[in-house]
C-alpha cells in the first residue's frame, strides 16, 4: 500500500467545522459512517438534502459514487454532479476537455505500459503524475525528471504502486496559482487568486505541490513551508485574463456550486490550467478555498451554508417537502474515524410525510465501505 494511500482522508476537525456550521445556518445535522448498505439508508431515511464531501472508497471514478447514489433516487446535493466528478478526477480526460475548449495546458502523453515511446513533442523537464488521483498522491520531488532513464522509473513506479496509468506532463517553471470558483445564484465568480511561493523551501528542494508539500506544509523545519499571498501578487489585467480561464475551466467541466482550479503562471504569462477540482478541502485552517473565501469577505459559516443555499435552488418547488426552521432533532455521531471523507453526516426529519419508494438499487451499484458525506436536512415545529 502506498504511504500516501489515506491522504484524501478529511480530517475529524474539518467535519466538526462543517456540522458546526450547517448548524449556525439553523440546520439539523446527524452523522453517521457510509457503508455498502448507504443506498438502503436512503431508502428508509428521508433528507431533504445531502450535503457532499465524499471522495469515494476505490476506483478511476470513485468521487462519483456517491452522487451517482444520490441522483438514481432523485436526493439533491451540495456540489457537482457524477458525470463532472468522475472526469475531473481522471486527469488525462479532464485535459482534453481543457483542450478542446482552447484552455492552456501543459503537453502531456498517457503512459499505460512502461514500454511506450515518448512522443518526440514532449520536452524536457517533465512531471509524472498517477493519472486518477488527488491531493497530490504519488507526487514527489522525484517525480520532476529532466531524462528518459528517470522518466522511466516514475512510470515504473506509478504504474506499480498506484496500478493505474501515469500521466507525463511538461513541467512548467512559474507561479503556482490555486484560484477557487464559487457561484452566486445563477452566475459563477471567481474568488481572489492565491498565490503559494515556495522560494522559500530550498533545504527541501521542493518548489511545487508535492505529497510532502501538502502532507507536512508549513513545517519550516523541512524546508516545506511556502509563502500565501491572497490576492496574488498580480497586476489587474493578468489577474483578470487567469480568473477568466479558471471560470472557463468551472463551466467546461460542468461544475456547479464550487471548484478550484490548480494553474501554473508560465513566465511568458501563460496560465496553464493543470487540473480542476469541484470537491475542493473545506477545512477552515488548512484549506486553500476557504482562504480565498476569507480574502473575499465571506466567513466559514457563511460559506457553508450559501452551499447549502445554491443546491436548494436547484431543487424544484416539492410543497412541503422542504421546510424551514432551526429545531433541533437528536444528533447521530459516526465513529469519527478518517476515512475518504471522514464520517458521513447525514439528517432526516423525525416528522417527514410519507414518501412513494425508490426503487431499490441493483447490488453493483453499492458504494465500498469508507465512503462519507454530510447531509442537512431543516424541519418544521
Amino acid at each position: 500500500m502506498p504511504l500516501d494511500f489515506y491522504s484524501e482522508c478529511d480530517s475529524p476537525g474539518t467535519i466538526e467545522a462543517i456540522t458546526n456550521a450547517l448548524r449556525v445556518g439553523g440546520h439539523e445535522v446527524c452523522l453517521v459512517e457510509a457503508d455498502p448498505a448507504l443506498p438502503h439508508w436512503f431508502l428508509t431515511h428521508p433528507v431533504d438534502l445531502v450535503f457532499n464531501i465524499a471522495e469515494g472508497a476505490r476506483g478511476a471514478h470513485r468521487e462519483s459514487q456517491v452522487p451517482a447514489i444520490l441522483e438514481s433516487l432523485q436526493i439533491p446535493f451540495t456540489g457537482s454532479g457524477s458525470l463532472t466528478l468522475a472526469l475531473a478526477l481522471d486527469k488525462a480526460r479532464t485535459k482534453q476537455v481543457l483542450a478542446y475548449e482552447g484552455l492552456p495546458t501543459p503537453a502531456w502523453q498517457l503512459f499505460e505500459t512502461l514500454d511506450e515511446r515518448l512522443e518526440p513533442r514532449l520536452a524536457f523537464p517533465l512531471i509524472v503524475k498517477p493519472n486518477c488521483e488527488g491531493s497530490a498522491k504519488g507526487i514527489l520531488r522525484e517525480s520532476v525528471v529532466w531524462e528518459e532513464a528517470a522518466l522511466r522509473r516514475q512510470v515504473r513506479r506509478i504504474l506499480e504502486y498506484y496500478r493505474q496509468p501515469a500521466l507525463v506532463e511538461e513541467f512548467i517553471e512559474g507561479t503556482e496559482l490555486t484560484v477557487g470558483i464559487l457561484d452566486n445564484d445563477e452566475e459563477a465568480r471567481a474568488l481572489p487568486i492565491l498565490e503559494i511561493d515556495f522560494s522559500g523551501c530550498q533545504t527541501s528542494g521542493e518548489f511545487f505541490y508535492s505529497w510532502r508539500m501538502k502532507e507536512y506544509q508549513g513545517n519550516a523545519a523541512l524546508g516545506l513551508a511556502p509563502a500565501f499571498y491572497c490576492p496574488a501578487r498580480l497586476d489587474p489585467a493578468l489577474t483578470a485574463r487567469v480568473q477568466t480561464v479558471a471560470l472557463r475551466a468551472h463551466r467546461a467541466l460542468g461544475c456547479w456550486d464550487l471548484s478550484r482550479t490548480d494553474i501554473r503562471l508560465h513566465r511568458d504569462g501563460t496560465p496553464f490550467v493543470l487540473e480542476v477540482n469541484p470537491l475542493p478541502g473545506l477545512n477552515p485552517l488548512e484549506s486553500n478555498f476557504p482562504l480565498m473565501t476569507t480574502a473575499a469577505g465571506m466567513t466559514y459559516p457563511s460559506l457553508i451554508n450559501h452551499l447549502v443555499e445554491l443546491a436548494l435552488a436547484r431543487v424544484p418547488h416539492q410543497p412541503g417537502r422542504l421546510r424551514r426552521t432551526a429545531a433541533p432533532l437528536p444528533l447521530v455521531h459516526g465513529d469519527g474515524r478518517a476515512h475518504r471523507g471522514g464520517p458521513a453526516a447525514w439528517a432526516g426529519r423525525q416528522d417527514a410525510p410519507a414518501q412513494e419508494p425508490s426503487p431499490r438499487l441493483p447490488v453493483a451499484a453499492l458504494v465500498e465501505p469508507q465512503v462519507s458525506q454530510l447531509v442537512e436536512s431543516r424541519t418544521a415545529p
